[in-house]
């Protein structure tokens, strides 16, 4: 079993493929990526996608804050993100870049540690970052979240508007991949996915994510009663 914050891509998924490995996609969660700003940074209130593409692109010469909009001061914008391995690299890039994924700037700090993001952007007025919503929701003393803007106005990143639909694209589904074969071989592995799907919406709320709505609980039972077939 595997978790995973990006569904797998379509190159991950040939390449299991061609291993002859067939899995189960598990929906469990929903998540927001968060992109933050310094507390002490009064103008970046809302950005739009096409900005943070400015941003954020490859090849991008973006330095300072007014070259992203002419009435935004000329402060220099340290940037700070996700190691190019993890999945909030990939969904983050997808999103704001456009496919392929995975295709970024990159003279910024990558990082798999969310704290140095958190304390890179608290160090410097201009600096931006981006992490998950349950991570910002520890550390809105210190960061401050930007509202997105995705064509549908301007929206905060929280579990209200990922449920209406407003804070895109930087929602996302959080899954657990699950090989079938080994569901043959271990029998301890339906039994745990049952007991872990039983508990999800205590489990979301400790980890402040957006708990499954009725038809992905009915979707997660659905799957979760196919794989059991598995077992023989």
């Amino acid at each position: 079993m595997a978790n995973a914050s990006a569904a797998y891509s379509e190159t991950q998924r040939k390449q299991c493929a061609d291993a002859g490995i067939k899995f189960t996609e598990l929906r469990v969660a929903t998540d927001a990526l968060t992109v933050v700003v310094n507390p002490k940074n009064t103008w970046a209130q809302c950005l739009t996608t096409a900005e943070l593409k400015k941003i954020w692109e490859p090849g991008s010469k973006v330095q300072y804050w007014n070259q992203v909009r002419a009435d935004f001061p000329r402060v220099k914008m340290p940037l700070f993100g996700a190691g190019t391995d993890s999945g909030t690299f990939e969904y983050f890039t997808e999103a704001i870049n456009g496919k392929p994924s995975k295709r970024s700037r990159v003279d910024y700090t990558p990082t798999e540690d969310d704290n140095v993001t958190v304390n890179g952007v608290k160090r410097s007025t201009g600096a931006m970052g981006y992490y998950g919503l349950s991570y910002y929701l520890e550390n809105t003393d210190i960061n401050k979240a930007v509202q997105i803007d995705g064509g549908k106005g301007c929206a905060a990143p929280n579990l209200e508007n990922v449920l209406n639909g407003t804070y895109v694209p930087l929602a996302r589904p959080l899954f657990i991949y699950v090989n079938n074969d080994a569901v043959k071989s271990n029998p301890a592995i339906i039994p745990f996915l049952e007991f872990y799907a039983a508990d999800l919406k205590n489990l979301a709320a400790k980890a402040k994510f957006l708990a499954l709505t009725p038809a992905q609980t009915t979707k997660l039972a659905e799957d979760l009663a196919a794989l059991a077939k598995l077992k023989g």
